[in-house]
């Protein structure tokens, strides 16, 4: 049975912080994904290698004994682990109810050999199964959250004024995405639990979807105002009178003062974008 090193699988010093060792496991997860890697068999052994690394160094309590362990290695296989006869006491390192564990004979029979929970004899050792003779069999999974997904979103300015859906298809499932009355340009909205699998349902990742809005012939937006250019006549320039100018919502009449100049802004008090997530409030 081989010695497993958790903190060189993780690249971590010992003396790491359980901040520093959830961030490098994070990052070597994501690196070793089976999503990022199909078909990598070399990577998918070291992404189960990495999360076994995380379910000891991840959980103090387990740590704790994993650094225990380190200096009682040499006698634990010298009691008996790889040969016949001798015993070892396992109630420090063990995850049952206490006591001392003695077995004679190879440890592989015990533990049904690598890989039976996903996990190496070391870990099922130590943390997979220890307990008394005749005790319950646990077996431990590594949990490990799916990646996140990213999709954009594409919107006329009219649906993100009134607001829209789209359906759109992950891992052969259709999800309808409903925009609010205002959305923008650059918005993320995340759809939780409906990115990558993980190691249950509980851990899958999350949907980030991203919204892009189209150019529009006639309005430029900058936040919630719309900006318009409206062509008018020398005579209404020069004496005054009505115009009337398409929103997003009506046609309005507006009132030109007489001698307006040429580049001149006229601001309609909410006629512009809704507010995101404020019903009943506009821009101009």
């Amino acid at each position: 049975m081989e010695y497993k090193d958790y903190y060189k699988t993780l690249g971590v010093d010992k003396k790491a912080t359980q901040d520093e060792i959830k961030k490098a496991y994070r990052k070597l997860a994501r690196q070793y994904h089976p999503d990022k890697n199909p078909g990598n068999k070399e990577a998918e052994e070291k992404f189960k290698l990495v999360n076994e690394a995380n379910e000891v160094l991840g959980d103090p309590h387990k740590r704790k004994k994993y650094d225990e362990l380190g200096s009682n290695w040499n006698r634990f296989e010298q009691a008996g682990a790889g040969q016949q006869g001798g015993g070892f006491d396992w109630s420090a390192f063990g995850g049952g109810d206490g006591g001392t564990f003695y077995y004679e004979g190879d440890p592989n029979d015990l533990f049904g050999g690598e890989g039976r929970s996903g996990f190496s004899d070391f870990f099922e050792t130590f943390f997979g199964r220890g307990g008394r003779r005749g005790g319950p069999r646990r077996q431990t999974q590594a949990q490990f959250k799916g990646q996140d997904y990213e999709a954009e979103m594409e919107l006329t300015l009219e649906e993100a004024y009134h607001g829209t859906s789209r359906i759109i298809q992950v891992h052969h499932e259709k999800l309808r995405i409903t925009t609010k009355a205002g959305a923008y340009d650059g918005q993320l909205l995340r759809i939780k639990g409906k990115g990558a699998h993980g190691s249950t349902e509980q851990h899958r990742g999350d949907l980030y979807v991203r919204i892009r809005l189209k150019p529009h012939p006639v309005f430029h937006r900058k936040g919630d105002d719309l900006y318009m250019n409206h062509p008018i006549d020398l005579y209404t320039a020069v004496l005054g009178g009505d115009a009337l100018v398409s929103t997003l919502s009506s046609k309005i009449k507006v009132a030109i003062p007489g001698g307006t100049q040429n580049g001149k802004n006229i601001r309609i008090k909410g006629k512009g974008m809704p507010v995101y997530g404020k019903t009943g409030t506009f821009g101009d």
